[in-house]
């Protein structure tokens, strides 16, 4: 390949969106990964028993299919063989008292339902996702847009002109509303409760976090109208289509190539050099999809944002992900076997289940009843499995980075706060118990488990500090304008040609895919 015109640092779902729409346009991309395989925290492998297929870390893609990204490159992805398999049940609930919920994709039947679990809570379920409806145009911009630009600007007048000033401060200042608030104020059943604060640990926040009750709207909603897709035959299959098209479209890309160094001239981003001392040069841009620690102290050298010098030294990570896989001989057998079909079902006490493991995992404890997100893939796509056969995923999303202790007091934690291999086993039997306390003889149906601490994920990808997998803490103060820092500006840096993109950019983490088509349409 002669000089590129950009070169991509990192293959997560951003990077490989922006190589797509880069190279679309007729640019010359090339694609550097340090490890030997592509896409981040997307993973497919046989890791417990032969024919059962698992994705390892991310596995739903309802933020990539309801994206721009996918609306501008789904024709093309599915020449490459990318489908999806899905479900009219994405997401239920199940309380230790059998009691649960389950949400449709049918919002006449979800609010009888929920009218029945208590009466006005489908109406309020009703209001919740009409309100995203109504503003959807205001909070997807927001969501979804570079926020620094003339666009952004007058789509805040014109909403200040539609409501009136103090209706658009009303507005935003809503949108600042905790989970709980939210909750407590607005559903009378605590199941209700229960089904929607688990949601907002998917995007890195905990139920009393500003802001919280939004996204967990807008993932309702979400969630009613696209479901809960996975890809067919594994996730591994999206990397493929994306590999496919790239290649076609002339990029380039390369794996077990680590970038240690941005090379630089006049103050403009040149090049990178390689971990074998080989240097690229680019013509246009070197694009890092990494996290602030990788981009500014590793591929810098320690060079600090100008804005503000302690910038990186003051980003916050949030907590780490704990990540289970279960091969079994059949399917799993619950109380209701309606909950057999549902794609994500979460275990969970509820409300205040969810605010006290969180809580607990925040100050380095390994939280005493864990909230346990369930994905049933075979429901979805039975070819992840033998015939007959069944396999769980399971994420927590409630994981210590560094552990102090056990809130149970029954589990010894290294002195030195790290996790160890029988630390991850002992808590992964925590987890299994109220599996089997929810599912018809449960292990005796187990043919094969495999756990991996937020250790673990860090080890498989450097950019999960301490096994985040949301790019930094999510909370207010380090999303929109101010992700990653206070003083940024949309994904440019303070070096001409260099930009940043991935879960620790606007707007944030998941698999939309945001950062890289915003950045590739811009440039």
């Amino acid at each position: 390949m002669s000089t590129p015109d950009h070169i991509i640092v990192g293959s997560g779902i951003n990077a490989l969106v922006c190589a797509a729409v880069l190279s679309g346009k007729g640019a010359k991309v090339l694609v550097l990964e340090r490890n030997d395989r592509i896409g981040g925290c997307i993973r497919t492998e046989e890791i417990t028993e032969p024919g059962f297929i698992h994705d390892v870390m991310a596995t739903t893609f309802v933020l990539f299919i309801t994206s721009p990204a996918y609306a501008s490159l789904a024709a093309d992805l599915g020449r490459h063989g990318l489908e999806f398999c899905n479900t009219s049940l994405p997401t239920a609930v199940l309380r230790p008292d059998g009691s649960h919920a389950i949400l449709r994709n049918d919002r006449r039947a979800n609010i009888e339902a929920f009218n029945a679990l208590a009466a006005g809570d489908g109406s309020q379920y009703g209001k919740d996702v009409v309100s995203v409806e109504a503003n959807a145009g205001t909070l997807f911009s927001l969501l979804g847009s570079e926020l620094w630009t003339w666009s952004t600007l007058k789509l805040l007048l014109g909403e200040a002109w539609r409501k009136g000033p103090r209706g658009l401060a009303a507005f935003l200042g809503e949108m600042l509303t905790p989970a709980r608030s939210w909750l407590e104020s607005g559903y009378r059943s605590e199941t209700m409760r229960a089904l929607w604060a688990p949601w907002v640990l998917h995007a890195g926040l905990g139920p009393e976090d500003a802001f919280s009750a939004q996204i967990g709207k807008v993932i309702g909603f979400a969630l009613e109208a696209a479901g809960a897709p996975i890809v067919k035959g594994g996730a591994q299959n999206a990397l493929s289509a994306f590999e496919a098209l790239i290649k076609e479209r002339g990029g380039t890309i390369r794996t077990g190539a680590d970038v240690t160094e941005i090379l630089q001239s006049s103050g403009r981003a040149t090049g990178v050099r390689l971990a074998s001392g080989e240097e690229i040069s680019a013509s246009k841009s070197v694009i890092c999809s990494v996290t602030p620690t990788q981009l500014y102290e590793r591929l810098l050298g320690g060079e600090k944002p100008k804005g503000d010098p302690d910038a990186v030294a003051k980003y916050r990570y949030g907590k780490g992900n704990f990540q289970m896989h279960y091969a079994l001989d059949r399917p799993p057998e619950w109380e209701n076997a309606e909950l057999g079909k549902v794609a994500l079902l979460h275990l969970t006490p509820g409300l205040d289940g969810v605010s006290k493991a969180c809580n607990e995992a925040a100050r380095g404890m390994l939280p005493e009843t864990p909230t346990i997100c369930v994905g049933q893939p075979h429901a979805l796509d039975p070819s992840r499995c033998p015939e007959g056969k069944a396999i769980l995923w399971l994420q927590l999303p409630e994981a210590p980075r560094s552990l102090k202790g056990d809130a149970a007091g029954e589990l010894n934690v290294p002195a030195d706060g790290n996790w160890t291999p029988e630390l991850r086993e002992a808590y992964a039997d925590r987890v299994e118990a109220i599996l089997t306390a929810h599912i018809k003889g449960f292990r005796k149906t187990v043919l094969a488990r495999r756990a991996y601490s937020p250790a673990d994920l860090e080890a498989m990808n450097i950019n999960l500090v301490g096994g985040d997998p949301y790019g930094g803490s999510s909370t207010i103060d380090q999303a929109f304008l101010w992700r990653p820092f206070k003083a940024s500006r949309n994904h440019e840096t303070d070096i001409k040609g260099l930009y940043h993109i991935g879960a620790s950019t606007h707007p944030g983490a998941g698999l939309g895919g945001g950062s890289g088509f915003l950045l590739g349409k811009k440039l």
